[in-house]
């Protein structure tokens, strides 16, 4: 018998919004772990507001917090704020991508947290992290993502300021929140201590930059745009075919030989010119012509399996229709699917972390209503014992 997730003896308050904080615990809640959503009464997360609606609700929101429980709760109201610490006094993880400082106004900073429980992982999500000049400043994913250089090496060179398609600022600053808090459930095993996690978007964007910043320190060149051209890999970009193009990624010298077999022109490998990747990245626009020069004879899919056959790694383009039908995307589980009663089915992405012996339904529980979970939240007071017994 499978179980639910590898997580779910942990207990975790979500106070986030909109998709930093929501994504982490969103995965959080696919592992197991049962997360309890805390919102403002009345309008709760800003995301219930946010387009596409289904049978009036936010599909956006839907598919962020599937398999979440929600309570409304005023932070600035007494009775509300005792069902509060009684919740943290319980709970494993806490998650709040607030601007720093909100915690502190309402009297729930780090140091009123350890006090209600010390061994709680406090996790916080913001545009700057908890220190340096920036750290009040308010910053949404847009933001960051012009500051952190990602736009500056994203398009083509003619394309102007190109905003990455997903906001991959807020989604990488949960996923490393997702990483920092489970380093930190690892560690409190071991000294039995909880632990502050502060993770600033833009620090996540600067840490994703890989081979532009090791360019930029090792050569003092300012990387920019290429389109869809690896800067440093040769050939490893999108290409025209006859009616439309793939992508061809042939890291090495052995791939290129196979590649070039492939397409009819095996005399390409011996060209000193194309000899070294160092050399085929000096001569890339040369290189893209003879390429393009081959694959004009053919239409994608046939190029496709020629290509694929020679052992080189290759693939079409495909738009989000394509993905969600993709036989390998169905088949591991990608598109998955909750049922709400006034939505009907939602489908949304799925898990892409498998772990054997746990579970990954296809169909996942749905979106809470705002504070439908009340009573089931009230009785995790009642039924679990703090895990920190204070004195007095």
């Amino acid at each position: 018998m499978t179980r639910k997730g590898p997580l779910d003896d942990l207990l975790v308050i979500d106070l986030s919004r909109v998709l930093a904080g929501p994504y982490a615990t969103m995965v959080l809640a696919d592992l197991g772990a049962r997360v309890v959503k805390v919102e403002t009464p009345g309008t709760g997360d800003d995301a219930r507001h946010f387009p596409p609606f289904m049978g009036g609700k936010s599909a956006y929101f839907m598919s962020l917090n599937r398999g979440k429980e929600s309570i409304a709760l005023n932070l600035k109201d007494a009775d509300d704020c005792r069902i509060f610490e009684d919740l943290v006094a319980r709970a494993d993880i806490l998650v709040e991508n607030y601007r720093p400082g909100t915690m502190e106004k309402l009297g729930y900073g780090w140091e009123k947290l350890q006090l209600l429980n010390p061994q709680l992982i406090y996790c916080a999500v913001s545009g700057f992290g908890h220190s340096g000049p920036y750290a009040k400043r308010p910053a949404y994913d847009m933001v960051v993502q012009g500051m952190g250089g990602i736009m500056s090496v994203t398009g083509y060179p003619d394309s102007g300021p190109t905003r990455v398609g997903t906001s991959i600022g807020d989604i990488t600053a949960g996923l490393f929140g997702l990483s920092g808090i489970l380093a930190a459930v690892h560690d409190r095993e071991r000294n039995g201590k909880g632990a502050f996690v502060d993770v600033g978007m833009l620090d996540c964007q600067v840490a994703i930059l890989e081979n532009a910043i090791s360019r930029y320190l090792a050569s003092g060149d300012v990387p920019g745009p290429l389109g869809a051209r690896h800067p440093s890999i040769t050939p490893f970009e999108a290409f025209a075919t006859a009616d439309g193009h793939i992508i061809i990624a042939a890291g090495n010298d052995s791939l290129f030989a196979k590649l070039v077999t492939a397409l009819g022109k095996p005399e390409l490998a011996a060209d000193p010119a194309f000899g070294s990747n160092a050399t085929r990245t000096e001569n890339s626009e040369r290189l893209r012509a003879e390429v393009e020069d081959a694959l004009a004879s053919k239409p994608a899919s046939e190029w496709l399996e020629i290509i694929g056959n020679a052992g080189v790694p290759c693939g079409p383009i495909n738009d989000i229709s394509q993905v969600v039908t993709d036989p390998h995307v169905t088949a591991r589980n990608m598109i998955i699917s909750a049922h709400d009663e006034a939505a009907g089915e939602i489908r949304m992405a799925g898990n892409p972390i498998k772990v054997t012996g746990f579970d990954d339904p296809a169909i996942r529980p749905a979106a809470p209503d705002l504070d439908a979970d009340r009573a089931s939240i009230e009785q995790i007071i009642a039924d679990r014992q703090p895990r920190f017994a204070r004195s007095g």
